[in-house]
């Protein structure tokens, strides 16, 4: 991240704290710590050398009290390599010849801004966590070591039946550590009503790098979801959503389509769940694409869909989850296939996902989660993959 970037955030975070007389008393504001160690390892099918890492993320908070509706919040994120299980590519240049897991060590400004709050409206600048909906297309990345945050302006108005939201991004710092942030010029809006049957939400994202790839992506769109009860335990869930997408870069200018179904229904503590995403393609030369958005939540956790193919996307799965030992599982089954018809590669694979996670006293927690990969069409450029997760987390 550029240093005058840096020291903005900063100052935008710590102005108030200068100024009030509040900042000075202990009771003033509010400070946690939270860790997470986690132990991945990661086995392809191909020429790169089995993965495992040992990593400790560390975040560093604090809350100041409100002054006259204003209040700060800084957070300090790291993420270290623990006991020298470090056999991984960390997507930062080490580890080649290694198999990915993007989990870099960092020390870095993870939010810090200033916030005004009153009667329903928020406005926060600087540095911030932002999501939007289910983090399709806007997310933190909390899954990685080093979430995702943004620099930016964010403004917020919510009563009991409408909230809109609008953020102006200058810089995405992305779960890479700082060196591969990216400065942008990035409008969201996004607007959605409570129906009695669920929240109806429009959308628009108008994106623009400065760095990199140099695109412009604009995305519009709408999303109905909600649940209605079945009795007097029972429900039935469902979500539908479709967006269009231009995009404009060196390589051309591209039109692709998006669109989801999704119904589920839950009883006796366990809800079921299926649903087809299909991320559209033009004409097999560029796949929707959502650079913004909580990736490792969908399509799979093996990670094998980061990126859009040209060829599109289209994803059938089904899942199962429910409670067990005070904890939570689920299992989840994909099967993967291109979205442009009469393509030469038709079958991008299947996967199964299984996970267990539990809390405990709301202080500790840890889970273990497991997602194999099973590649189609040799010419999808696509391996087996078998991906493990096992983590502990405490809070403070």
């Amino acid at each position: 991240m550029k240093a005058n970037k840096l020291t903005l955030s900063i100052l935008a975070a710590t102005t108030f704290t200068a100024v009030s007389p509040l900042a000075y008393s202990a009771d003033a504001g509010t400070a946690s710590i939270d860790f997470r160690l986690r132990y991945e390892a990661v086995d392809q099918d191909n020429a790169l050398r089995d993965a495992d890492a040992l990593t400790l993320r560390t975040r560093l908070s604090y809350k100041t009290a409100t002054f006259n509706k204003f209040s700060g919040f800084v957070e300090f994120e790291d993420s270290r390599q623990v006991l020298g299980v470090d056999d991984y590519n960390d997507t930062a240049g080490n580890g080649a010849g290694y198999s990915v897991i993007a989990d870099p060590e960092t020390t870095e400004v993870d939010q810090a801004y200033v916030q005004y709050a009153d009667q329903g409206f928020t406005a926060k600048v600087g540095r911030q966590v932002l999501t939007l909906d289910n983090h399709r297309f806007v997310g933190h990345v909390g899954w990685r070591q080093d979430r995702q945050t943004f620099d930016a302006a964010s403004f917020n108005y919510k009563s009991d039946n409408y909230e809109a939201t609008y953020a102006y991004l200058t810089q995405r710092n992305r779960i890479f550590a700082e060196n591969r942030d990216l400065d942008s010029k990035d409008h969201l809006l996004n607007v959605s009503y409570k129906t009695p049957f669920g929240k109806l939400t429009g959308y628009g994202y108008l994106l623009d790098e400065d760095e990199g790839v140099q695109r412009e992506i604009d995305t519009y769109g709408i999303r109905f979801a909600g649940s209605q009860k079945h009795g007097d335990s029972n429900k039935v869930l469902y979500a539908f959503e479709f967006a269009t997408q231009d995009s404009e870069s060196a390589a051309g200018q591209f039109d692709a389509e998006y669109s989801l179904i999704e119904v589920g229904y839950g009883f006796s503590g366990i809800t079921v769940k299926g649903g087809y995403e299909v991320l559209g393609s033009d004409n097999g030369f560029y796949g929707f694409s959502t650079p913004l958005a909580t990736l490792h939540k969908f399509n799979g956790w093996a990670d094998q869909f980061l990126g859009t193919p040209s060829l599109g996307l289209a994803d059938l799965y089904v899942s199962v989850s429910g409670k067990a030992l005070g904890g939570k599982w689920s299992v989840v089954y994909h099967d993967y296939e291109a979205d442009e018809d009469e393509a030469a590669v038709e079958d991008f694979g299947d996967e199964i996902n299984l996970s267990y996670g539990k809390s405990f006293n709301k202080t500790f927690s840890g889970g273990i989660k497991f997602a194999a990969y099973s590649a189609g069409d040799s010419g999808s450029g696509k391996v087996d993959t078998d991906k493990l997760w096992v983590w502990v987390g405490a809070k403070f």
